[in-house]
């Protein structure tokens, strides 16, 4: 099932199976993704393909600066003919949740999510009520240098469970994308390869995959690395720590095995921890350099 799905996936984004492939361990893990990248590599496409492959409702929220935090979450609306006030529910209350150009919007409309994609619920008029079991929000934001861009804050970076980036295709991939929009979109001819259901049950196979002791202690010394690294403004919190054992389980029950190695942790390793580690340099890369000193410099359990 997972095979059918990467592959459905990467015949609509061509050449980029990393991501792919990342983007799916998300979604076993029972996470959330950002991706930050320069408009036109395919994020939107990604987030619709996902929805139809596994045959989940799907809502998309264009971020605007004009944008309030009703217009995501919903709100009470007065009915004249009744002189009542009736819920109704925003576009949060879906499966796949596609959060265009999340760092367009204010701040005030950004924190709007948070409460869903951390207590998947949404308080209404005092009420809370409850989201679809399977809830999975995908976020495309534009580089921090664009203009017209609120960056996120830090407390909602951490509500992601990964931090992906596209990137541009090379010249043969950029090619054959042509090729493939000549009669129509490779996104066109999707169709359903999987269930929700099939991805609740999985998300439950991969809570099992065996972890030892030794590796979580190795995720904990990795995290633990960067509150004591002079270069870190600010270091992972206990949460990084958590997300790097999910991602790890879902490494693990994607290369079809039961139990977790070191290599599953060092795979994601910088698609969970780089957007949580801020480094007092504000420079390309000076995130990167400390994780990758943190990670050649920590033994590996053997």
């Amino acid at each position: 099932m997972i095979r059918r799905l990467m592959d459905s996936l990467d015949s609509v984004l061509l050449g980029k199976h990393e991501s792919v492939e990342m983007l799916v361990m998300a979604l076993l893990a029972d996470g959330h993704v950002l991706i930050e990248d320069v408009p036109g590599t395919g994020k939107t496409t990604l987030a619709k393909a996902l929805a139809v492959a596994i045959g989940a409702d799907f809502a998309r929220i264009q971020f605007t600066p004009d944008l309030l935090p009703a217009d995501v979450t919903g709100g009470a609306v007065y009915r004249a003919n009744t002189g009542d006030f009736e819920i109704r529910k925003g576009p949060v209350f879906t499966q796949v949740l596609l959060a265009d150009e999340i760092n367009r919007a204010s701040p005030r409309t950004q924190s709007a999510l948070l409460e869903a994609m951390e207590e998947r619920q949404v308080s209404l008029e005092g009420e809370a009520h409850r989201l679809p079991e399977l809830f999975f929000v995908l976020a495309t934001e534009n580089p921090v240098e664009f203009h017209g861009v609120f960056p996120l804050p830090e407390a909602q970076m951490d509500r992601f469970l990964v931090r992906l980036s596209i990137g541009y295709p090379t010249l043969d991939t950029e090619l054959q994308i042509l090729h493939e929009h000549r009669e129509g979109t490779p996104l066109q001819r999707l169709s359903a390869v999987t269930s929700v259901q099939e991805i609740l049950a999985a998300r439950e196979d991969v809570r099992k995959i065996h972890v030892d002791e030794a590796l979580e202690r190795y995720a904990v010394r990795l995290v633990q690395a960067t509150r004591s690294d002079a270069g870190v403004r600010l270091a992972a919190s206990p949460r990084a720590g958590l997300n790097l054992v999910k991602m790890a389980r879902a490494s693990a029950y994607v290369a079809g095995r039961d139990f977790v190695n070191p290599d599953d942790i060092q795979k994601v390793f910088y698609p969970v921890m780089e957007h949580r580690v801020f480094a007092k340099e504000s420079v390309p890369g000076a995130s990167h350099a400390i994780l990758s000193g943190i990670l050649s410099q920590t033994s590996i359990p053997r």
